[in-house]
């Protein structure tokens, strides 16, 4: 449908305004919410993840067209069920003990949301024992853990160590990414899995839940 197509296009290109038109339009049509999010804003949102893995747009581009996708999200969110979401777990996400780089894991949690998630993002640096009270509290499917620093990555395994003492490890999957964070490192602290970018957490996510719509190769 040609509006459904446009609403993708205004997503990529981070045109909020005519967003918002063409969403207020296609809900005068009776267009059912879930056909507007999956098939206009997330189909937008999976172009520029693409774009992005393909280093074919960059970060700016990125959270131009997340605010667009969010400013959507308004619009849509009191005709929007819950029951139509395709991947209805919570994310907990959090920059390590030590490190104060929020920029990718932003990014990664945009991501998420776009796919249905629930992300709860505690912010930068966070402590074993915060992350480890935050699991209790938010009952998240998944937890990641980014680090941006050589100095700051080690401390991911305390934060693994803490959660499995604390008898949380069987309830979560844990995956972690950040600049100097490999898939050795990941194997080597017990990480469920490792993610180099955000389009590939949310393959990551999606794969560890067994879940929830891929972005489109």
């Amino acid at each position: 449908m040609k509006i459904l197509k446009d609403i993708a296009f205004c997503v990529e290109k981070g045109d909020s305004a005519a967003l918002k038109e063409l969403i207020h339009k296609a809900l005068a049509e009776k267009l059912p919410a879930e056909n507007i999010l999956y098939s206009g804003l997330i189909a937008g949102m999976e172009s520029v993840g693409l774009k992005f893995k393909k280093n074919e747009i960059f970060i700016p581009e990125v959270l131009i067209a997340s605010r667009a996708m969010k400013a959507g999200m308004d619009l849509i969110r009191g005709a929007f069920i819950l029951r139509v979401r395709q991947c209805p777990a919570t994310i907990l996400l959090g920059t390590v003990k030590g490190d104060i780089h929020d920029l990718g894991k932003r990014i990664v949690g945009t991501f998420l949301e776009s796919c249905g998630y629930e992300v709860k993002d505690i912010g930068v640096d966070v402590s074993k024992e915060r992350f480890v009270e935050a699991i209790r509290k938010e009952k998240p499917a998944v937890v990641g853990l980014s680090a941006l620093l050589t100095t700051t990555m080690i401390y991911i395994g305390d934060i693994i160590e803490a959660i499995r003492e604390a008898g949380l490890k069987q309830k979560v999957k844990i995956i972690i990414g950040g600049a100097p964070v490999t898939q050795a490192f990941a194997y080597e602290v017990k990480a469920d899995g490792y993610s180099p970018d955000a389009v590939s957490a949310v393959e990551l996510v999606n794969s560890l839940l067994k879940k929830g719509r891929r972005i489109k190769k």
